[in-house]
């Protein structure tokens, strides 16, 4: 008989008796057709592939296996629907592999952070008790929280749960008038969550300004961004003024609570007992060394902190320096506005910090200054920067800087990166850090005040410090919508503003500008993020690549050339560059979906 045409040519091989039980559960057998032809085999191969054998023989049926070494007819329609039966299994193991790898990548980088954290924690812990000669503290207080820092951060902290009916420890170097050239300025965002903590009165009575809004300067041309109040009290505005007031009244206004204690001391190490920081050591103004126990402590000692580095990951950068002036008697172009001059090599900030006072911030790249005590520096600030001001400015700049009264300070960005440990928390500028060309700092520690704030509020007990530290997990992801804004928004706009040889870089510079003097919601949905009204990450992406794509539509139109299509993919490319590098160091699970992360959804520890 001859076989048919579409029917599977093989090889068949003799199998031993040993391998049939084997092979029988591997495949199945198919009714023969006529009495002369050998049962069909169909043999679950490893691969995709249906083979089926039709023998004609009078010979006794033998074993038989079916060689691999075949050709299958196109037209064999079991194969077909064997074929579609596996598809599935293909693409799930598939699948399947990729999500192991990631899987096992996170697992690993899981464990290599771990393994820093371990390294680090010894940095700045001592074990409770194993100093001889130290006193413990006892003087019947009964701390709930201590408190290192005094600050806008630690002061603010320190009424807010004082009020809250905690007995509180503020621990602070030095409680004398602090004088700075940064954290002058307070967005509006800010000043909602000051009204939210009933400090807003601590702006009162040290002669602050209100801040309705920016001015941007740039090669001879001006726009101003006024803020979106429309929708807010009358009252509401930013507010700029002496850094130094403004603490004074905030630690005046906590430590006018009977149980909130502050005191003046350097705090050297925390207190470390099985893992859970206990307390804290501190040696106070008189030089005595003492240790101070809690169930909590909350390290907001600030850009300089010495104690972070056993709480936290620091990726401490310095993009630049601030040289601080103070012109008197000046008036601004703009009255009650932020003025931006996008200058060469990087912008120059003027706001009022009182009625009579300007505070003038000139931003040097690099960490490398023009020397003051040789004249450098105000050779280079007289040369180099007093040209590309306004005309109303410059004759109040160079009296300021003949004035003789030069400070310096360098800008640090860190994006936070906390090792959870139980019994302390990180909060300020200890914890997180941003350029403070947009003056965000502020708002981003009182708003991380209000999140703590309410997590703590259900807790009568904080005692049990592993439930603790588990449950406050949930304030790293809280607080992300609102920090990551401001943090993504500041340095995005230093790295734009910033004056570059790059072509690309130009363009973006130049779009930027063009864009937000469009107004609308060109210039409202921009100022509203940096003033903290609009802590949406997404609507700051949107807005940063509509800038791009804006910078793009301007040199094609009207006429594209390959030299300008070949700068307005530089110009995305730029902009990406930009961007992406800040949105992953924020973490982009918690900027963007911060509902997929566990710890959002923590319980309060059971009582």
């Amino acid at each position: 008989m001859t076989q048919p045409n579409n029917m599977l040519h093989a090889r068949v091989y003799p199998t031993p008796s040993h391998h049939r039980q084997r092979l029988e559960r591997r495949c199945h057998w198919a009714q023969p057709q006529s009495p002369c032809h050998h049962p069909i085999l169909f043999y679950k191969l490893p691969r995709p592939l249906l083979l089926t054998h039709t023998r004609n023989t009078t010979a006794p049926q033998r074993n038989v296996v079916v060689s691999t070494r075949c050709s299958i007819s196109s037209s064999a329609p079991h194969s077909h629907r064997r074929l579609k039966m596996l598809h599935p299994y293909i693409l799930g193991a598939f699948f399947a592999s990729v999500l192991g790898f990631f899987l096992l990548y996170a697992l690993r980088d899981k464990e290599r952070k771990d393994n820093r954290h371990r390294h680090h924690r010894a940095d700045g812990l001592v074990t409770s008790g194993s100093e001889i000669g130290q006193c413990r503290q006892d003087d019947g207080f009964g701390t709930d929280i201590i408190i290192v820092g005094a600050g806008v951060a630690g002061s603010a902290l320190a009424h807010t749960l004082g009020k809250d009916g905690r007995r509180v420890h503020v621990i602070e170097r030095d409680l004398t008038e602090p004088d700075r050239i940064v954290g002058e300025l307070l967005q509006p965002g800010g000043y909602l969550k000051l009204i939210e903590l009933g400090l807003e009165d601590c702006v009162e009575e040290i002669d602050a300004q209100r801040v309705l809004g920016y001015a941007l300067f740039k090669d001879g041309k001006n726009t101003r961004l006024s803020y979106p109040l429309e929708k807010f009290h009358s009252d509401v505005a930013g507010r700029s003024f002496h850094n130094g007031r403004f603490i004074q009244r905030m630690r005046e206004k906590a430590a006018s609570l009977s149980n909130v204690r502050m005191e003046q001391g350097t705090v050297t190490s925390l207190l470390e007992e099985n893992g859970t920081i206990k307390g804290v050591q501190y040696k106070t103004k008189a030089g005595q060394e003492l240790e101070a126990y809690a169930p909590l402590t909350i390290v907001c000692d600030g850009c300089f902190s010495n104690l972070r580095r056993s709480l936290c990951n620091p990726k401490v950068d310095v993009p630049s320096c601030f040289v601080g002036l103070v012109l008197e008697n000046c008036q601004l172009p703009f009255a009650n506005h932020g003025h931006v001059i996008l200058a060469d090599p990087s912008p120059i900030l003027f706001y009022p910090i009182s009625s009579t006072e300007v505070r003038c911030l000139v931003d040097v790249p690099g960490q490398k200054l023009p020397s003051i005590a040789n004249g450098e520096m105000t050779n280079y600030l007289k040369t180099r920067v007093a040209p590309q001001l306004p005309p109303q400015l410059y004759d109040a700049f160079i009296s300021a800087i003949d004035q003789g009264k030069i400070r310096t300070m360098p800008n640090r960005s860190m994006p936070a990166d906390p090792y959870p440990t139980p019994g302390a928390l990180l909060m300020g500028d200890a914890f997180n850090m941003r350029h403070p060309l947009t003056g965000g700092g502020m708002t981003v520690a009182l708003s991380d005040i209000v999140v703590l704030r309410d997590l703590l509020k259900p807790l009568s007990n904080l005692n049990d410090a592993v439930s603790l530290s588990k449950y406050l997990e949930s304030f790293y992801t809280l607080r992300k919508p609102v920090a990551s804004t401001i943090n993504t928004l500041a340095g995005a706009l230093y790295k734009v503003f910033c004056a570059s040889p790059d072509q690309a870089r130009k363009e973006m510079r130049e779009a930027c500008f063009d864009y937000l003097s469009l107004g609308g919601v060109c210039s409202a949905g921009p100022v509203a993020l940096l003033s903290g009204l609009n802590p949406r990450p997404l609507s700051l992406v949107v807005h940063f690549f509509a800038v791009a794509i804006y910078g793009v539509g301007r040199l094609l139109l009207p006429f594209p050339s390959l030299k300008r299509m070949w700068i307005g993919a530089r110009l995305i490319s730029v902009a990406s560059s930009i961007i992406f590098p800040i949105i992953k160091a924020e973490g982009v699970r918690q900027m963007f979906f911060p509902v997929t992360v566990p710890a959002y959804y923590k319980a309060p520890p059971a009582k």
